[in-house]
């Protein structure tokens, strides 16, 4: 067990409310995540407006793949104080910029004074019916959205003092919220790609306790690339029309991987958090 999960571990044994990408109480879901320099970004890699945007969609992400609507945010920044005024706009802004495309109040939090540029991000959001993580069958297909393996390509990219181009991931982060609004019904399971593919199924595994049969070789290069925001899914294998339909009408990239089965799942990459 990684230090991630044996931390976790310590509390999800008092509650069943950890889990999934959000806590889902009483039809609001909560969720949040920490978004720091030097561990998430560095600070000559964006701006900061898009510091500030990035730090919130990936917040986003986790409502979006619980199948809920976004309501609140609660910001807490501390903030470098060698940041002039102009630049503090500039953060606010991207904060802002996020709020505003997905109808977002941001309804308070906490600043502080800091050396560097550390940021989290609570959302609160509201479903009638959770996308949980708990649900996958045994002969359920396995699907991802969008082109995996990117990430990791860019974030090497920028370590080795590379730019970000204009499209990069690290910028343009898609969230596929009409995708999954649309195909809730047809879906079992469902989590945002965040710590890699094969991280990502390792939680699916072990909610349900089943593994998986690929249909072809992932590649550790895909397979361990984080930060994807992607989305993971299951559902049985009669829905398969209807979900490559509605795929196609959200113009939403599918790709079908996998099929769940009773057998050991072992995750191939390291922990990205410690």
């Amino acid at each position: 067990m990684n230090v991630e999960d044996q931390f976790i571990s310590h509390f999800s044994k008092k509650t069943k409310h950890i889990g999934d990408d959000g806590a889902y109480l009483d039809g609001y879901v909560y969720s949040k995540d920490a978004f720091f320099e030097n561990v998430h970004f560095k600070r000559e890699w964006m701006s900061l407006r898009d510091i500030a945007y990035r730090s919130m969609i990936v917040n986003i992400s986790d409502a979006i793949a619980m199948n809920a609507k976004p309501l609140y945010a609660l910001l807490a920044v501390a903030i470098p104080k060698d940041l002039t005024k102009a630049q503090i706009k500039e953060l606010s802004e991207g904060f802002l910029d996020a709020a505003q495309k997905y109808g977002i109040d941001i309804i308070g939090g906490d600043t502080i004074a800091n050396t560097k540029l550390d940021i989290s991000v609570t959302i609160i959001s509201k479903t009638k019916k959770p996308l949980l993580r708990k649900g996958m069958k045994k002969g359920d297909l396995l699907a991802y959205t969008g082109k995996l393996g990117d990430s990791k390509k860019e974030l090497h990219r920028l370590l080795r003092g590379g730019n970000l181009h204009s499209k990069s991931k690290f910028r343009n982060i898609i969230l596929r919220e009409k995708f999954i609004s649309t195909c809730k019904r047809y879906l079992n399971t469902g989590m945002d790609i965040s710590d890699g593919i094969f991280s990502d199924l390792g939680k699916l595994s072990n909610s349900n306790a089943l593994g998986f049969n690929f249909f072809s070789k992932i590649s550790k290069d895909i397979g361990c690339s984080g930060e994807e925001y992607e989305m993971l899914i299951s559902f049985d294998a009669r829905q398969k029309k209807a979900l490559i339909r509605r795929a196609t009408q959200t113009r939403t990239p599918l790709t079908i991987f996998a099929k769940a089965t009773r057998k050991k799942y072992k995750n191939r990459c390291k922990a990205h958090h410690f």
